[in-house]
């Protein structure tokens, strides 16, 4: 996790998934809330193109702090909350 790079980009995404409802448009199929956003979703929302969002998510997701789940085709990512604080106190014990 640590030689991860975080960016600014990946810091917004971590930011937005927060509070799904509020930074994204509903979808037809899955809940923002308990199942995530797609990837097109928050690549339109950072306004670059797909393969830079995916990575982004899938580097956010194999560290840890998203969830992922599959609803026919697609991957919705989720934040993992309880992972996100795991880190944190980590951090804030001087790990």
């Amino acid at each position: 996790m640590l030689k991860t790079p975080v960016s600014e980009r990946r810091m917004r995404i971590l930011e937005w998934l927060k509070d799904p409802v509020a930074h994204f448009p509903p979808r037809r199929h899955g809940d923002l809330v308990e199942d995530g956003v797609t990837v097109a979703a928050v690549a339109e929302k950072l306004a670059v193109p797909r393969f830079v969002a995916a990575t982004d998510l899938r580097i956010l997701a194999t560290i840890g702090l998203l969830r992922t789940r599959r609803i026919r085709r697609r991957t919705y990512y989720r934040r993992d909350d309880l992972r996100i604080a795991e880190v944190a106190r980590l951090f804030e014990k001087g790990w």
